[in-house]
């Protein structure tokens, strides 16, 4: 079993940053093999994926929608995985879930991970 504990979010201004934290418990999370994403969504649309890194290789991918603006990261030896979000705009509102699976093949289908974190609500005012 993995657990996937969130933290940060919260309210700030357009223009702001914010930075989502993502710890990752569990004995059977694969260095090697795991995945671990951001999705997010808000009730007027389905879930968007945001970004993703492949733990072994840290390749990255993001969401054109965030691109150069958010930055996924993670601390191997903490298991902890970041999102730090950047020219924030109210369209990036959202509940932000972070999510793991092994062996993933497309990091943007939110069917192929396993396991999920709480949710984090993130609001940005204009």
């Amino acid at each position: 079993q993995i657990q996937l504990v969130q933290s940060g979010g919260g309210l700030v201004q357009v223009g702001g940053s914010l930075k989502l934290n993502c710890e990752v418990f569990g004995r059977t999370f694969n260095r090697y093999r795991n995945t671990v994403a951001w999705f997010r969504q808000n009730p007027e649309k389905e879930r968007e994926f945001v970004a993703a890194i492949r733990w072994e290789s840290g390749t990255t991918a993001y969401a054109d929608s965030v691109k150069g603006r958010f930055t996924i990261s993670r601390d191997n030896a903490k298991l902890t995985v970041d999102l730090q979000m950047n020219s924030l705009k109210p369209e990036d509102t959202a509940t932000y879930c972070c999510a793991t699976g092994k062996n993933i093949v497309s990091t943007m289908i939110s069917s192929e991970y396993e396991y999920w974190g709480q949710g984090t609500l993130v609001t940005v005012s204009s």
